[in-house]
């Protein structure tokens, strides 16, 4: 005998059907799994066999072959649990197979026959829709996950022996109803971090809002306790909310990578990730046998906070080059080659020394010039080269920190971000893979960008003066263009020009070297 039921497999954001096909025959009882299954799917025979047994059911007897098709592709991970005991089931007549060839069937057992979440529902539930497929039956704790995906009845379950029922009884369970749209109503709203908190800063409070609004990298050179991991904390709530689109493709990182709370439908908010120093490279850009998504990517569409940046080892720095430069990283191995979305805002921080404070010359014990400059020797000009704002963050004083007076909120510098956004949606229309001015090529931004006669001679003086290289050019433009976006302006002026200017620190001669 033989039955067949559809299972599936992500590879990158995207998922696979794999089909698990059980044949019975007599002779000696034996049980063979084939089909390139890792050790978790290997292991799955014996959580099956105590789970029938607790739902009344029994493990069937006989020379067993369960075939994992294609059978070249490797399968990982515990979504293959009920999809085999549903095949063995079937192949036994102990469940009607009507509805198996419309199903697609996901969930780890646990020994009682609970039914346990699993990674990657979200894209697998998409790919079943696109083969056609009536039902997606999955775990009560994925069951919102799959729900989002149009077009596909959702049949989430507690436990194994109310999915037998189910298959025996279409009318013993309801099918599982989402509606997107209401996941938003409160996107953005409630936040616990707020900018009212931050005292003082003003001038980074600006830079932050500008970096927000175009989508630009930033860095913030400061001493300890200036407030740059505040301030960095409360970048996610100025960025505009998450459209549907992109809440989809969040969710399909997380869901991939096993982070996505149980019972949670979307990712509404942007998110923040924020990486210990000693991440390895892989556990930043993603990677292993197969590969999964890293830092960069978990922080799709939201923010990638690195603290203290030059502590992080060089080499997982200088990986992430090529993701910030393209908004994708690719993983390529013997067996596949898989590419994950990183489209980010990468926001770091750093001392501007080992002491921790900066240059004073009547401070003998203090950090030197030298120090300095050794000490952001650790970042490579070609990773600086894709951050556009630095920012210098100074101490706050007594008076600003005792001051009752709280500063703008983030609700207030979010309308003025969204509305700059809005402006450059409008301008990139039709414009392929660019929708914010930090993703300009330099050929787009020297277009976008005109800059008139007293523009022109304030940077060439300001290129001049203070030494900035060539790489701030294109860098400066789409900064001030997000400033003239900020202030409704169509066209750049030379006070656009003078604060772009002024978010190059970095990139001058003599200022840490």
């Amino acid at each position: 005998m033989l039955s067949k039921v559809y299972c599936a497999s992500t590879i990158g954001v995207d998922a696979r059907i794999i089909e698990v096909e059980v044949n019975m025959s007599g002779g000696v009882p034996k049980y063979y799994l084939v089909g390139l299954p890792d050790r978790a799917v290997s292991e799955s025979k014996d959580r099956i066999d105590a789970a029938l047994k607790n739902a009344g059911a029994h493990f069937p007897r006989g020379r067993i072959t369960v075939n994992l098709a294609p059978a070249d592709l490797p399968k990982e991970g515990s979504a293959f649990d009920l999809p085999i005991a549903m095949s063995l089931l079937a192949v036994s007549d102990q469940v009607n197979s009507d509805k198996l060839s419309k199903s697609l069937v996901l969930g780890e057992l646990a020994l009682d026959g609970t039914l346990r979440a699993v990674k990657g529902v979200l894209p697998m539930a998409v790919e079943a829709r696109n083969r056609g497929l009536e039902y997606v039956v999955v775990p009560n704790d994925n069951g919102a996950e799959a729900a989002v995906v149009d077009g596909i009845k959702v049949m989430a379950f507690e436990n194994i022996d109310q999915v037998m029922r189910w298959f025996d009884d279409e009318n013993s369970h309801d099918i599982l109803k989402i509606d997107p749209a209401t996941l938003f109503s409160t996107n953005g709203q409630h936040e616990v971090l707020d900018f009212a908190d931050v005292r003082g800063q003003e001038t980074v409070k600006r830079a932050l809002e500008v970096a927000a609004a175009g989508g630009h990298n930033v860095i913030m050179v400061g001493p300890p306790g200036s407030g740059k991991t505040m301030m960095a904390r409360r970048l996610p709530t100025i960025l505009p909310p998450l459209t549907l689109e992109e809440a989809l493709e969040t969710t399909k990182i997380h869901s991939v990578a096993g982070i996505m709370q149980a019972g949670k439908a979307l990712v509404t908010q942007r998110p923040f990730r924020s990486p210990h120093h000693t991440v390895s490279d892989v556990a930043l850009v993603g990677g292993g046998s197969i590969p999964m998504p890293g830092e960069i990517s978990m922080a799709h569409n939201g923010v990638l906070f690195l603290d203290e940046l030059p502590e992080f080892k060089r080499s997982a720095l200088e990986v992430m080059r090529q993701p910030l430069e393209d908004g994708f990283v690719s993983i390529s191995r013997a067996r596949m080659s898989v590419s994950y979305p990183s489209r980010i805002m990468l926001v770091a921080s750093m001392n501007p020394s080992p002491t921790g404070d900066w240059y004073d010359a009547d401070d003998p014990e203090g950090a030197t010039n030298i120090q300095m400059q050794r000490y952001l020797g650790k970042i490579s000009g070609p990773l600086l080269d894709r951050i556009d704002l630095h920012v210098d963050v100074e101490k706050v004083g007594y008076e600003e920190l005792s001051s009752k007076r709280k500063g703008e909120g983030s609700a207030a510098i979010r309308k003025r971000v969204i509305k700059s956004r809005e402006i450059q949606s409008q301008r990139f229309m039709g414009v392929k893979s660019v929708y914010c001015n930090a993703q300009m090529s330099t050929k787009l931004a020297r277009k976008i960008c005109p800059l008139d006669d007293s523009s022109q001679q304030m940077l060439k003086k300001a290129m001049n003066s203070l030494g900035l290289s060539a790489r701030a050019y294109d860098r400066i433009l789409k900064v001030a263009r997000t400033i003239a976006d900020l202030d409704y302006s169509e066209q750049i002026q030379s006070h656009h020009i003078a604060e772009a200017i002024q978010y190059r620190s970095l990139d001058r001669e003599g200022w840490l070297g």
